[in-house]
């Protein structure tokens, strides 16, 4: 029920032609819930959803509006190498009193663009349609996720950045998008809002620390060496942050505080090493403060005893 952007730019028009062309030569599978998305919005704009000419029939326009839309609780999304991140999404619809949206025949959701919708980058979708509460008879709260499997190419590099939620709806009264036959798109009722909210993308951080010799005696020279690495969505690997600015910080022991004893930055493949004197027993740590692309982070202490 997904589909990467990057892929629809130059396999779009064959996913689409199911939605436009006759049964005999439609493809195999049902179109996705990106294959509809991508025909009702250029449907709506007047095009065929298959050659881009003028469109025969346009859907009309359905009295529904979205808004309250959360995406992550407004956090980042952060995103590793492996399995599936689901983002929380929650929003509220206002609509006509004869709109039914617990109908079979009616969907709405809320996806993530990065690009133009004209000519997006990527999208990132729920594998699911939302599930929505009725709070009156023109208002509902709905919740959802947005999946991504970084495993699975949902990703590349530069969509560590922020994405717009756009929502969108169909009453499809009484059609089956799902079948191989066209759709009349005259019969179908169709809006989309955009820009409803931001939601950043980043990737995942790792950070090590090792402080030796341990024992060490007073006064004499401990070495503390880490490694600064976040994700690649490119080959599924963690790789070194360059060049990038921690914290080594110190806690002694009894005290619950860290303060920070100096700033390094990290080496062109995300190493980190500098040198203290031994004074007390205590711990030492890094602590990373991010970037846009990729979230803060900080090592657990790692104990040093003096003696």
């Amino acid at each position: 029920m997904r589909i990467r952007a990057t892929v629809a730019a130059v396999s779009g028009a064959l996913a689409l032609s199911a939605l436009a062309v006759p049964a005999a030569n439609a493809a195999d599978s049902a179109p996705s819930k990106a294959d509809l998305f991508q025909a009702a919005h250029r449907a709506a704009a007047g095009k065929s959803a298959f050659t881009g000419s003028t469109a025969a029939a346009a859907p009309y326009a359905l009295d529904l509006k979205f808004s309250g839309v959360s995406v992550n609780n407004g956090k980042p999304i952060v995103v590793g190498t492996t399995g599936k991140v689901s983002a929380p999404v929650s929003f509220k619809v206002t609509h006509a009193a004869d709109i039914d949206l617990e109908a079979e025949d009616f969907e709405l959701d809320v996806l993530l663009y990065r690009g133009t919708l004209s000519n997006p980058v990527n999208i990132l979708w729920g594998d699911n349609w939302p599930s929505c509460v009725n709070v009156s008879a023109t208002v509902a709260t709905c919740k959802n996720t947005i999946d991504i499997r970084p495993a699975d190419g949902d990703l590349l590099n530069s969509d560590a950045t922020s994405f717009k939620a756009l929502g969108y709806a169909y009453d499809w009264n009484d059609q089956d998008p799902y079948t191989e036959d066209g759709i009349d798109w005259s019969k179908v009722g169709y809006t989309e809002a955009d820009a409803l909210t931001l939601a950043k993308l980043q990737r995942a951080s790792k950070l090590t620390v090792n402080a030796a010799p341990e024992p060490v005696r007073k006064g004499a020279t401990i070495t503390v060496t880490g490694k600064l690495s976040r994700a690649n969505w490119e080959d599924n690997q963690y790789h070194g942050y360059s060049t990038q600015p921690v914290k080594l910080q110190f806690r002694k022991k009894g005290s619950s505080t860290y303060t920070t004893v100096k700033t390094i930055k990290t080496s062109t493949t995300g190493a980190l090493k500098t040198t203290v004197k031994a004074t007390v027993d205590g711990y030492f740590r890094y602590s990373f403060a991010g970037t846009s692309t990729t979230p803060t982070v900080t090592t657990a202490g790692d104990f040093v005893d003096v003696r």
